[in-house]
């Protein structure tokens, strides 16, 4: 039974929470097409809060095992705001003083 199946009191497979998936090691299985593409499923996304048009990365681990995690947007109006910000440190006297940092 794959791990993201918990039996139920009667006997019968019921579908795993999201906290069930977290305090777990799960697996669960998807196949490749032929463009490469693969369908998430749908206890993974849950658990991942993963929705059609967010960004998913795939982090490649030395010993060959990838990690998958939901990439957060940037709020580009906020990162603009903070950069007026910080101008006031983009001197030239400031440049000399942090350059051997």
């Amino acid at each position: 039974m794959p791990s993201w199946r918990r039996p139920s009191r009667r006997g019968k497979a019921r579908r795993a929470r999201s906290s069930d998936i977290r305090e777990s090691r799960t697996i669960a299985l998807a196949q490749v097409t032929s463009k490469g593409q693969t369908t998430i499923p749908a206890e993974i996304r849950a658990v991942l809060h993963v929705s059609p048009g967010d960004l998913i990365a795939w982090e490649l681990e030395p010993d060959g095992s990838a990690r998958v995690r939901r990439v957060q947007p940037l709020d580009l109006d906020y990162l603009k705001a903070v950069e007026g910000t910080l101008s006031e440190w983009m001197s030239p006297a400031d440049e000399e003083a942090y350059r051997d940092l």
